[in-house]
C-alpha cells in the first residue's frame, strides 16, 4: 500500500511540474491578453482602420490593396487565395508567418524591359535595374477622353507640355471600376501602338501610369509594350487606383520590390499634394 501511495504522489508531482513548465512557456502575448481580460473585466474592442489618405488628405495611396476577388489576367476567377499560413499562433507556433503566391503582374505593379524582350530578360534587365529617380518625382495626372483607346490622336489632344517626365492616365477604366470587379475585361482602355509611338516621339515622358492591368489595349497588347520598353528608358506602372483623385501635378513615389531576375513586381505608389 505504501508503495502505491508513493507512486501516486510521484505522478502528482510530475503532473504539477509539467503543467507549471507549460504555463511558464506559454506565449507572452497570450499571458498579457489573459491578464488584461482578468483585470479589465472584458476585452478591449479592436477596430481596424484602413486609409486611402494620410496627413489630412495630403498623401494619397494610389495602390490597390490585394484581395482574393481582384481581377487577374485573362480569368474570371479573380486573383484567388494568395496568402497561406504554414505557421500560426492559433496552431501553436510562436508567431504568425504567412507565405504569398501570386503573379508578379498582379494588382498595382511595374513592368521591366525583360517582360516582352527575351534578350533583355537574359541580359538581366529585371525590376531591380529600374531607375528609382524615374519612379519618384513630379507627375501629371490627366483625364483621357472616355470614348476611345489612347491613340496618337488622343495623345496629341492632351497637350502634355515638353519637360513633363511622369504622366498618370486616368481613363474609362476608373469610371467603370474595372479594378474592383472580379472578372477580367478585355474591353479596357489602353494604348494603341500609334499612341505609344506618338508618346515616344513627341514627349519627354519616362513613366507611364495607367488604371488597369495593362498599359496596352488588348487589341495592341504586345506591339504597344514593344514600343514603350524597347529603349529601356520608359517605365510602365499598371493598375493604379485613381478614383477620386483630381487631375493636376503631384509628387509621385513608387517603390517596386527588389526581385532579382523578375520582369515584373508589385509596387506601392503614393501621391503627395
Amino acid at each position: 500500500m505504501a508503495k502505491i501511495v508513493g507512486l501516486m504522489l510521484l505522478v502528482q508531482i510530475l503532473f504539477l511540474a509539467a503543467t507549471g513548465a507549460a504555463a511558464s512557456s506559454a506565449h507572452p502575448a497570450y499571458e498579457e491578453e489573459a491578464a488584461a481580460c482578468g483585470v479589465g473585466g472584458g476585452e478591449e474592442e479592436l477596430v481596424v482602420i484602413r486609409r486611402e489618405e494620410y496627413d489630412g488628405g495630403r498623401i494619397l495611396d494610389i495602390t490597390h490593396a490585394y484581395r482574393e476577388d481582384m481581377p487577374s489576367w485573362e480569368t474570371d476567377e479573380g486573383l484567388g487565395q494568395f496568402l497561406c499560413f504554414p505557421r500560426s499562433m492559433k496552431n501553436g507556433s510562436l508567431a504568425n508567418n504567412s507565405e504569398m503566391k501570386m503573379g508578379t503582374h498582379s494588382g498595382t505593379h511595374v513592368d521591366a524591359p525583360g517582360h516582352v524582350f527575351q534578350h533583355y530578360f537574359e541580359a538581366g534587365f529585371d525590376v531591380d535595374t529600374l531607375d528609382l529617380e524615374v519612379l519618384n518625382g513630379p507627375a501629371l495626372l490627366v483625364d483621357v477622353p472616355r470614348d476611345k483607346n489612347i491613340t496618337a490622336e488622343v495623345m496629341e489632344s492632351l497637350h502634355i507640355p515638353k519637360g513633363v517626365r511622369r504622366v498618370l492616365f486616368r481613363t474609362l477604366n476608373t469610371d467603370r471600376k474595372l479594378m474592383w470587379k472580379k472578372e477580367y475585361h478585355t474591353d479596357y482602355v489602353g494604348f494603341m501602338k500609334d499612341g505609344a509611338q506618338w508618346l515616344v516621339d513627341n514627349t519627354d515622358i519616362k513613366l507611364v501610369g495607367v488604371d488597369y492591368l495593362s498599359v496596352a489595349a488588348y487589341a495592341d497588347l504586345i506591339p504597344s509594350h514593344l514600343v514603350f520598353l524597347k529603349s529601356r528608358e520608359i517605365i510602365l506602372v499598371e493598375a493604379l487606383k485613381l478614383d477620386n483623385v483630381k487631375p493636376g501635378i503631384y509628387s509621385l513615389h513608387c517603390l517596386p520590390l527588389r526581385l532579382l531576375g523578375a520582369e515584373g513586381s508589385p509596387i506601392r505608389c503614393i501621391l503627395i499634394k
